[in-house]
């Protein structure tokens, strides 16, 4: 193998690596997201017992819009790519918070199992906060990659 072969196999490796690293970027950023989009369209579907739930831990009814909003707005920024460090640090505090309020009952293990779930999901998005939405994004357009 000429070393000039040997140049290009690797460039064209390098370009597939760099294009398989971008679409799992992608596909991670929508299923990181996904059940945040499922929550935010049930809780519209089911308005009244979610203020109901919120209610019984405290929480105002006013919240729910804002809620709603971070749900399903924070979770399209994430899949676009559109300021994807502030949304991932948005839905990261929010899963924390709720994860406390709802789940903060650690002598029930189911409890204590969600909340670590929303922890996880947490160290999801401080992953997309530290390395930004990557290639097929918003935020890589603007920055003209």
């Amino acid at each position: 193998m000429h070393i000039a072969d040997r140049t290009s196999f690797s460039t064209l490796s390098h370009h597939r690596d760099n294009a398989l690293a971008s679409t799992l970027e992608l596909a991670g950023r929508i299923l990181l997201v996904s059940l945040f989009l499922i929550a935010g369209a049930d809780k519209i579907a089911n308005y009244d017992a979610t203020v109901f739930l919120m209610a019984s831990k405290g929480i105002p009814a006013a919240a729910l819009p804002l809620v709603i909003a971070l749900d399903l707005l924070g979770s399209l920024a994430v899949v676009l790519g559109w300021k994807t460090r502030i949304a991932a640090l948005l839905l990261a505090g929010f899963t924390l918070v709720a994860g406390a309020i709802f789940h903060g009952d650690f002598s029930d293990k189911m409890n204590l199992i969600m909340f670590t779930k929303n922890v996880s999901i947490v160290g999801g998005f401080l992953l997309l906060i530290g390395r930004g939405a990557g290639r097929y994004s918003l935020d890589a357009r603007a920055q003209g990659n």
